[in-house]
């Protein structure tokens, strides 16, 4: 198979690219240039934010070509129109945040979609994930494009900063606010296992859409921190809080915590509550939350344990001082 990877140098790109040389696949990287690409993959640069930016792209043919863009609509529809007759299909890699919010516990892929315009620029999140599927569509059409709308994606090169913020933050031990209950369901995807069922559904020639995540309750708040303790061999205490301490101190979910939500959240049933059967059908398999998170601590401490951070995503983590003042409040 001949791969196109737009990006491909980051957390998602990156491990798309990683898994396909893995395969013996030909992969060529199209990205900016400001970091390297896995070792193996043929290197074009451009940028579909400036005028002439596809201009390395002018030749060549693929089977399939696999995109993460994350901001305005208008770069996917570009990149789309000019590959549609040199390329068999398009994977989009969308995410859940195109549902209409808030969207119904167990909401499946027919659930209500949100707006969005192929040609718009840059909006908010929902709206540009929604634009960059319908650009993909259509330039390729329903038959030739595949959506895959994922959920929390965790693991190695992580470059949100959720997974290595808990990480970092049991490694310098002490007491750790945990966020309860310890019990909470959790859902996400390793980048890995969302890499790999990319690439299985591409070879088989799916297209529509798929919500990509771990089955519900893959996981939970107390067995994830408590592997991240495990894993990091540090002197720390998780402290398990309720959530209602934990908003009252004007916490925010998510960002402050994150990965938590409260339970019987709206936000909870959007981030844990997707129903993935149709990519479990499909062939997905998710990895335990020991090897995820084994995984993350091995590549964070390799890399001087500070992991890159997206310049267009905001930092995530709690104060120390707001943490010491909650606990000391217990």
């Amino acid at each position: 198979m001949r791969l196109l990877m737009l990006g491909g140098t980051e957390f998602a790109g990156r491990a798309v690219t990683e898994a396909a040389l893995a395969r013996g696949w030909e992969v060529t990287a199209f990205h900016r240039g400001r970091h390297a690409p896995p070792s193996g993959a043929r290197v074009l640069h451009g940028d579909r934010t400036q005028p002439g930016g596809l201009a390395a792209l002018a030749g060549g043919e693929w089977d399939v070509v696999v995109d993460t863009w994350s901001a305005a609509p208008s770069a996917v529809r570009d990149s789309a129109t000019l590959l549609a007759d040199r390329a068999g299909a398009y994977v989009y890699v969308s995410s859940c945040s195109v549902y209409t919010w808030p969207p119904a516990a167990g909401y499946a892929e027919d659930a209500p979609l949100a707006a969005g315009s192929p040609d718009a620029g840059q909006t908010d999140y929902p709206q540009d994930k929604r634009g960059g599927e319908l650009a993909a569509v259509a330039a390729f059409g329903e038959d030739r494009s595949l959506l895959v709308r994922s959920g929390l994606i965790l693991g190695p090169h992580e470059n949100i900063g959720r997974l290595p913020w808990w990480l970092a933050r049991i490694a310098r031990g002490g007491p750790v606010l945990a966020p309860g209950p310890r019990s909470l369901p959790l859902q996400y995807v390793d980048v890995r296992d969302l890499a790999e069922w990319i690439l299985d559904a591409a070879a088989a020639g799916l297209s529509g859409p798929y919500n990509l995540a771990s089955p519900q309750g893959h996981t939970t708040m107390g067995e994830l921190l408590d592997t991240c303790v495990r894993v990091t061999g540090a002197a720390a205490e998780l402290r398990w809080t309720d959530p209602e301490v934990i908003l009252g101190a004007g916490i925010e979910p998510w960002t402050q915590l994150p990965v938590w939500v409260p339970p019987g959240s709206e936000l909870h049933d959007a981030l844990h509550g997707i129903d993935v059967s149709k990519a479990l059908g499909a062939g997905l398999r998710c990895r335990g939350v020991a090897e995820t998170v084994g995984d993350t601590w091995e590549w964070l401490r390799s890399v001087g344990g500070t992991a890159p951070q997206r310049p267009d995503r905001p930092a995530v983590g709690l104060d120390p001082v707001v943490e010491a003042k909650v606990l000391g409040a217990g």
